[in-house]
């Protein structure tokens, strides 16, 4: 079973290589990974770090591009593998038998999706990552989406094929208008529209840096909050105690830690 895993990077010299050597530790075949680098032209160090390394991507463009979603559609595009995953420059797989896991967890489960659990880390002077918060998905259930559930995208693995189903008008998976929360409306598509049922994980598949760009800012966690609004309304999933329940639920996962 072959993974694509998808990156997408604009001036992540400073987190790349983090990323990269969580990849290169996976105990999954590197001959069934593909590994593909979208790069929003950037102007630092990042693509010559990628190129310096020893586990280098199987396909990379470093082009202009219009914000992370455009970068996750040129990507999705490129990939050829059974599975598609993404692994953004602030990310970390959480050990090395995350790739292997999940390829069980397909071939198992007969699902079309995987998901698993997430934790946001920060980095310390000493190099170590201490959690900062844990989020544990549980399972799925379709009556969860009304109360703002959605399992962690970094954490979503996918089969290929059903990008394909999940095509927007414009040919594109990700809605380029959401500029923090199109990976939102596409699991909302996902789960509620194509009925997809995903298989959980029970395990931890993603490290996750504090300060990615759903949260960096109050201003961003407002604006999320607003794109959220539009895709709880857009896909008749519920109403406000939707959108609150969202939020409220990762209150939890601070203190579940």
């Amino acid at each position: 079973m072959k993974i694509s895993i998808i990156t997408a990077t604009y001036n992540a010299e400073a987190t790349i290589l983090d990323t990269l050597a969580s990849l290169a530790a996976q105990d999954y075949p590197r001959e069934k990974i593909e590994w593909i680098v979208m790069d929003g032209a950037s102007t630092d160090a990042t693509v010559s770090r990628i190129h310096e390394s020893a586990f280098r991507p199987d396909r990379m463009v470093s082009e202009p591009d219009n914000g992370i979603y455009d970068a996750l559609n040129k990507g999705v595009m490129k990939a050829t593998g059974d599975i598609v995953g993404f692994l953004h420059a602030d990310d970390m797989l959480a050990s090395p038998t995350v790739l292997n896991r999940v390829a069980c967890a397909f071939h198992n489960s007969g699902a079309e999706a995987v998901y698993g659990d997430l934790q946001y880390v920060r980095q310390q002077s000493d190099g170590s990552f201490p959690v900062v918060r844990h989020w544990e998905s549980g399972v799925y259930y379709r009556r969860k989406l009304r109360w703002g559930w959605m399992p962690p995208h970094p954490s979503l693995f996918l089969k290929r094929d059903l990008y394909e189903r999940c095509r927007l008008d414009p040919g594109v998976y990700f809605d380029v208008r959401y500029k923090c929360a199109a990976d939102y409306d596409f699991m909302m598509r996902l789960l509620s529209r194509y009925e997809v049922e995903p298989a959980y994980l029970r395990m931890v598949l993603v490290k996750m840096r504090l300060g990615g760009m759903s949260n960096r800012s109050m201003g961003h966690i407002i604006q999320k909050s607003k794109e959220d609004w539009r895709i709880i309304r857009q896909n008749r999933l519920g109403g406000v105690l939707t959108l609150a329940g969202k939020n409220f639920s990762k209150l939890h996962q601070f203190i579940a830690r």
